[in-house]
């Protein structure tokens, strides 16, 4: 290419993803106000197209990438991963509503048919390609081609098996698959059984990126480091949504706070997808990279806090919810209020042990430094000898900041130098 191709085609790419997305939305209208069976297992709901909204940092953070880095093949991977969700969401609302009204717009089924194997090069690319590529484009050593050649079978085979397998679609109350195969059950038994090999190529991937930053040092250990970062918010925020939807489900919160928490959650899930494609783009471009400690820190401790301040306030409705059924023989509002006003009350204490235990457990050099610190300067006042200040300010200094070398020049004091001394 010239050295102008790249910037065009890669702002082209997310410029078309863009335009599938404006595309999105008057057939989500269109199908949210289609008469929809409720056999169906259509997601119409506006968390759906909020999460298209997020995934739109996928091909903006791989144009930025691909223009600047054309050589680097993480972002035309970001490119193709969020077009590819786009193109998802397309698919889906025009096949419900094309199915829902029949006769409005040509080929709903063989649509929804596409969206139904979509999804798999998608995933596949986004858990296994750029964490192996990550963050320079190349593999980390030869060693890890047999996983790439691995990862790209399974991802081809497994679209063609799930596009092919003869079956129904689900999220169109059993129409059958257009591209389906009557009769070519094995298909689908072939398709289960490549299926597990997909998440075990996305740990393989994931372990490349844990060797690759044991074995960096410097620069490319923050790049692995944000990537690293982005992918623990999304599976901790991902696992705290699957136990708080499992231990009290959604249908059985009745209460406007309840439901309130139970939305920011939902959305604080589908915004930590969008971490992973900025903190790409932040590690490849090399913005602000030497933050992410900085980050991670406040992170563990907010995050820690927020996680305890859900579970109080959740606790607290449940137990004094139960008092006032036990009191008055029925629920009432006092407990959403009780349960606010303590988790408020809690919150600075709480934050502030939180703090203290996140240094020294995971920031440990940073605590006893500053524990050095505090013990020097009580003992400074104390100190009359020159020669024993001496030694244990050259002590200070090696144990906290550790340079290479370290020594202590004082500046001669006499009687003449005091004269000739300005002001």
């Amino acid at each position: 290419m010239s050295s102008g191709a790249p910037p065009w085609l890669a702002w082209s790419l997310a410029g078309l993803t863009l335009a599938m997305f404006l595309a999105a939305i008057p057939l989500w209208f269109l199908a949210r106000g289609a008469d929809l069976p409720s056999g169906w297992n259509a997601d119409v709901s506006v968390g759906g197209l909020a999460g298209g909204v997020l995934f739109l940092a996928f091909p903006l953070v791989g144009a930025l990438i691909a223009s600047r880095r054309p050589e680097n093949a993480v972002g035309w991977l970001c490119l193709a991963v969020g077009m590819m969700f786009t193109l998802s969401g397309v698919f889906d609302y025009y096949g419900y509503y094309g199915a829902a009204t029949p006769g409005s717009v040509p080929f709903p089924v063989a649509v929804a048919g596409m969206s139904d194997w979509i999804w798999v090069p998608a995933i596949g690319l986004l858990g296994t390609y750029i964490l192996l590529l990550f963050p320079d484009g190349r593999l980390p050593s030869r060693r890890w081609r047999p996983l790439a050649w691995l990862s790209g079978a399974v991802i081809l085979l497994l679209s063609l098996g799930v596009m092919l397998a003869p079956g129904r679609l689900s999220n169109l109350g059993g129409e059958r698959k257009p591209f389906g195969i009557e009769g070519a059950e094995w298909l689908t038994a072939a398709a289960y059984a490549i299926l597990p090999l997909l998440p075990l190529c996305m740990l393989a991937s994931a372990l490349s990126l844990v060797l690759r930053y044991r074995r960096s040092g410097g620069e490319e250990r923050q790049q692995v480091k944000w990537i690293a970062f982005a992918a623990s918010v999304v599976v901790v925020l991902y696992a705290i949504a699957m136990i708080v939807s499992f231990v009290s489900p959604e249908e059985s919160w009745t209460t406007a706070g309840s439901v309130w928490w139970w939305n920011f959650l939902t959305y604080a899930v589908l915004a930590s997808f969008t971490i992973v494609p900025i903190a790409v783009g932040i590690a490849v471009l090399k913005y602000r990279l030497y933050e992410i400690d900085i980050i991670i820190n406040r992170t563990l401790v907010y995050g820690s806090l927020t996680v305890m301040l859900v579970a109080l306030y959740f606790g607290g409705i449940v137990v004094l919810q139960r008092v006032f059924v036990a009191l008055t023989g029925q629920q009432s509002t006092l407990a959403v209020v009780a349960s606010t006003l303590v988790i408020a009350a809690m919150f600075s204490p709480l934050r502030g042990r939180i703090q203290s235990f996140v240094d020294r457990r995971f920031y440990r050099s940073k605590y006893d430094a500053r524990k050095t610190l505090a013990t020097f300067n009580s003992r400074l006042r104390e100190k009359t000898d020159l020669d024993s200040l001496t030694g244990e300010v050259l002590g200070v200094v090696r144990e906290t900041v550790q340079p290479e070398h370290a020594s202590l020049w004082l500046c001669p004091h006499s009687a003449d130098a005091k004269e000739e001394a300005p002001g």
